[in-house]
Order: structure tokens, then sequence, then C-alpha cells
């Protein structure tokens, strides 16, 4: 049985607002190629793991 955890939506508003700040505080004396080099970097972070994520599943799985 998979459980599932919801968060509420005041805290996801105040978690999105952390991550919206801690990012422009990164990016704040960035040029725009740079900013754009940053934000592909992390992007393609997140693809990866979501990626890795999915081949894990599949090879726990094989027959699904």
């Amino acid at each position: 049985m998979t459980t599932i955890k919801y968060i509420p939506v005041d805290n996801m508003v105040q978690s999105m607002r952390q991550i919206r700040d801690e990012i422009s505080n990164e990016i704040k004396d960035m040029t725009f190629a740079e900013e754009r080099a940053f934000l592909d970097n992390l992007l393609q972070g997140k693809s990866s793991q979501k990626d890795n994520q999915s081949k894990k599943k599949a090879s726990v799985n094989p027959g699904s």
C-alpha cells in the first residue's frame, strides 16, 4: 500500500517562496549567460535524479 503525504497549501507556498529567494540570492550577481547556465544545470540535475529513480524502479520490477 502506498501512502501519500500531502503538504498543506500554506506550507507549500512558504516553501516555494523560500526556494525562489535562495535561487534569486545565488544568481543576483550573474550575467544573463551565467544565469542561463546555472538554471540549465539545475534543471539538468533534477531530470537526472528523476531518470535515475525511474531506472531504479524499473530494475526492481522488471516484469511490470
